[in-house]
């Protein structure tokens, strides 16, 4: 979710209540698009990062410092020459706007007090930094903007400075039921597209949001609404609008197991039955640690790209294997049909003379039916029988080489779908390491000489506490699943796992206890969402002791066989689960 005018509101709030009375102690421009204000307030430092990035605009305090450049950037110059010192009188955002204007006041060169503005704008690939007098003349920007970029406005020194036109859209703390009705309801657009594209300020996803609370079908023309859908849907617009002219604001991450998905300034109860929502004391907190954590992932996948590469060259390679097998082991199917023949040719054969090119006989084998058995004119019955024989033999042999070829085969593949699976479970590059030692070790990537000093082993498997108590743990790939099965767990210790596809071993230590029917279903549900299933509304799930599962000589890593085992269905879920500190 990108920053939208209710965050951007969030953060004003929050801006004024640190901010609003301090002084400029430091600016710094530790990137050419970024800004670091640090202000003493009182007994306190803020350290404010502000970042105009095309792909990524955004605005926070952090206790983070970042490295500056050894000689500091014109804007930043002229930043520190005018505002240095300066004192913060206010934080404004004008309508829903995702802008933030900062005034400043500060002495001139005179020693006559003079107010300044540095206004913040977070719009996508057109954000900028502006520096700006007290008439709104533009006295400097981090990003120069011409005519020949932008015919909207130009931001160079000495222009005045405006807020670009937002076409037709309505400024939503001020929206009237009339203009409501008479704007949105009436585009010709799904209900939450009108939103979002005739309001100020407004995501994506704050309009499927109000939408969801309204209880309407957020991809139905708005225009088909009747006047008491309309009625609703205004009020329920307006009663989250008081929460943002209030303050009312309820920072927080909503995560899909253990990945954010996204962040908003206000619940969204949208995700309430699905996901979980972690809330935070400021929205600072909120966007640090939603942009850090996907940044983490996206790392991660990009670092397991060429695994991932590697798995699924090998998993292609060897699904077309299984294909071709199977179809030649279809055509031995007919084996059987040629023993007859030559039986039957045995049997009844004696009163052929030569020449014939077929053989009418009874086949004993199916109620003495009459067949027709194809001949060879140039052959006796004898070298008929003898020929068919041989096809026979042949594809018998055929038939129990592809039985072993099928089953290891098929082996590869379940491996390579389990070990990517285990791609997909990772969270940090530690993760990746005994991924890539088992590709290694299973010949899919070549070892170098460099390769031979052992790699020290970091990752741990996932450790959670149930909601009574019990300790539960989960394997991020093939040889933590070995190792808590064989290793961690004893007899009496609890075995799950998704049925019939990839996944984790999960074990849940019992100490000896009897567990409770809900401690079932969490380990069931996060059996469910460390497998190939985790998408699925449902997955079945096995469970049984430990003391029931075996391992075969001669396998793969993690892969277990047992025979009596109970069976659950489970949502794919982290829900009433806590992580283990």
């Amino acid at each position: 979710m990108a920053l939208d005018g209710i965050v951007i509101a969030s953060m004003a709030h929050e801006m004024r209540s640190r901010l609003v009375g301090g002084r400029i102690s430091k600016i710094a421009q530790p990137e050419p698009d970024e800004l670091m204000l640090t202000v003493k307030n009182q007994k306190d430092t803020w350290k404010l990062l502000i970042s105009a990035g095309a792909s990524l605009p955004l605005i926070y305090f952090t206790e983070e410092t970042k490295p500056n450049p050894a000689t500091a950037p014109g804007f930043c110059m002229l930043l520190r020459k005018h505002i240095g010192n300066g004192r913060i009188l206010s934080v404004t955002q004008p309508g829903l706007e995702r802008i933030l204007r900062i005034e400043i006041e500060h002495l001139d060169e005179m020693g006559d007090l003079c107010r300044k503005y540095l206004i913040v704008e977070l719009m996508g690939k057109h954000s900028n930094i502006i520096f700006t007098d007290d008439s709104d003349r533009i006295i400097d920007s981090i990003k120069h903007i011409s005519l020949q970029v932008s015919s909207v406005r130009e931001v160079l020194p000495g222009r005045p400075y405006f807020i670009p036109e937002t076409s037709h859209k309505l400024n939503p703390l001020t929206v009237t039921e009339e203009e409501f009705c008479s704007t949105v309801c009436q585009a010709p657009q799904p209900t939450a597209k009108a939103i979002y594209m005739n309001l100020t300020g407004l995501s994506p996803v704050m309009a499927e949001e109000i939408c969801y609370r309204a209880s309407l079908d957020s991809a139905a023309p708005v225009q088909a609404l009747d006047e008491p859908s309309r009625t609703h849907l205004y009020r329920t617009f307006s009663l989250l609008m008081d929460e943002v002219r209030e303050a009312s604001f309820v920072p927080n991450i909503v995560y899909h197991g253990e990945e954010p998905l996204e962040f908003a300034a206000l619940p969204l109860q949208m995700y309430a039955e699905t996901d979980r929502a972690e809330t935070f004391n400021c929205m600072s907190r909120v966007l640090e640690l939603y942009y850090a954590q996907k940044n983490t992932i996206t790392r991660i996948r990009q670092k397991s790209s060429e695994l991932r590469r590697i798995v699924q060259t090998a998993l292609e390679r060897n699904r077309k294997k299984y294909d071709l097998q199977l179809k030649q082991q279809k055509d031995t199917e007919k084996r059987e049909k040629y023993r007859i023949y030559g039986e039957l040719i045995q049997s009844f054969g004696y009163g052929l003379e030569g020449g014939e090119k077929v053989l009418v006989a009874q086949n004993y084998y199916d109620d003495n039916k009459e067949i027709s058995i194809p001949l060879d004119p140039t052959m006796t019955a004898q070298e008929n029988a003898v020929k068919y024989f041989d096809r026979y033999q042949k594809l018998k042999r055929t038939h129990e080489a592809l039985l072993t070829l099928l089953e290891e085969t098929k082996a590869e593949i379940d491996h390579l779908e389990s070990v990517q699976t285990s791609l997909d479970i990772a969270l940090l590059a530690e993760d990746l390491v005994q991924i890539k030692a088992e590709l290694q070790e299973s010949g899919y990537i070549k070892k170098h000489g460099g390769d031979r000093k052992k790699v020290k082993i970091t990752s741990k498997p996932f450790h959670y506490i149930s909601s009574d108590g019990f300790h539960i743990y989960v394997g991020k790939n093939n040889y933590q699943n070995e190792e808590l099965t064989f290793g961690l767990a004893t007899g009496n210790d609890w075995w799950f796992h998704a049925k019939g596809i990839p996944g984790s071993h999960v074990i849940v230590k019992t100490e000896g206890k009897e567990l409770p029917d809900r401690v079932y279903e969490e380990a069931g549900a996060l059996a469910a969402y460390y497998s190939a299933g985790r998408d699925a509304a449902k997955v079945e799930v096995d469970y049984i002791q430990k003391k029931q599962i075996k391992t075969p000589a001669g396998t793969k890593p993690g892969f277990v066989i047992y025979h009596t085992n109970y069976s659950l269905m489970a949502t794919p879920s982290l829900a009433g689960l806590t992580v283990a500190k």
